[in-house]
């Protein structure tokens, strides 16, 4: 199978974003509530910073104790929401666990929301109305897009965990015309005809080779966008070995949606920042 980098086709994203923000009077602004010293989260908050100062985007973060309460951090997002120069809010999970996640996701204004999780966001993407996407679906959608093939009337398939994301992505894929659907983890057995009669199979589960490749159709489009740490491994749930026979593309794990994910974020925040342009 022929890989999907993700990493050439985030540099085409940022640098659109850094020509489009040289020509702004006015820099867009991301701003990043960090809680905790887990390592995960402190690597991915200085690669975001990272790529934002390498596009020319101002870049702000706020750095908490694991011991801060819930009301600091909700006082915080309130303070940013009325900032007229942020233009995006971001509150990098996971959060320690006697925070209530749902309602600190959902205080962020949903216009500054560029992780694409308010409730508001989903369901106008649910709909089909404008809004901003959510961040990993658009990241798969640019791999899918990057193997060149014609994507009207092919069918998909997404294997998720939770109904929300598979909704979630399904909906992503069929504003490009792909028909589909999605299976929850627990029904992977029952549903074996639908993941080999699929054109594109997207996958986001976190279970190292829960998916092999006599499951997949000759010249099919798989992204494996479940991640996990196996002792100094990093694996996908896509046995990856087991697809080499067939023809068709597959991302690598890791370097697959991995590097694209902060370059959509980013695209979100220019997003963002152009929308509350046009409403001053």
């Amino acid at each position: 199978m022929e890989l999907l980098y993700g990493k050439p086709v985030a540099e085409k994203i940022l640098n659109r974003l850094k020509n489009d923000i040289l020509m702004c009077a006015q820099k867009p602004e991301l701003a990043v509530i960090l809680v905790g010293k887990d390592e995960a989260s402190q690597l991915y908050v200085n690669l975001k910073e990272k790529k934002a100062k390498e596009i020319g985007m101002n870049f702000v973060r706020y750095d908490f104790s694991e011991n801060v309460s819930q009301e600091n951090i909700l006082s915080q997002i309130e303070k940013l929401n009325a900032d007229d120069s942020v233009n995006g809010i971001i509150v990098q999970l996971p959060l320690p666990k006697n925070f209530d996640t749902q309602k600190i996701i959902s205080s962020i204004d949903p216009k500054k929301d560029v992780d694409g999780f308010h409730p508001t966001n989903t369901e106008l993407f649910l709909k089909g109305e404008t809004g901003i996407l959510p961040v990993f679906p658009r990241a798969i959608m640019h791999l899918i897009e990057s193997a060149g093939e014609k994507l009207n009337g092919k069918t998909g398939i997404v294997i998720s965990n939770s109904a929300e994301f598979g909704q979630i992505m399904s909906a992503m894929l069929e504003r490009q015309n792909i028909a589909s659907g999605y299976v929850l983890t627990e029904n992977i057995p029952s549903k074996l005809g639908e993941i080999k009669g699929a054109d594109i199979v997207v996958s986001a589960v976190g279970s190292p080779g829960l998916l092999g490749g006599q499951m997949f159709k000759d010249g099919s489009i798989i992204v494996d966008g479940g991640i996990e740490k196996v002792g100094d491994s990093v694996l996908g749930d896509v046995d990856f070995a087991s697809t080499e026979a067939l023809s068709g593309f597959i991302t690598p794990v890791p370097g697959g949606v991995g590097p694209l994910t902060i370059a959509c974020l980013l695209e979100n925040t220019f997003l963002a920042f152009e929308a509350q342009q046009k409403e001053k």
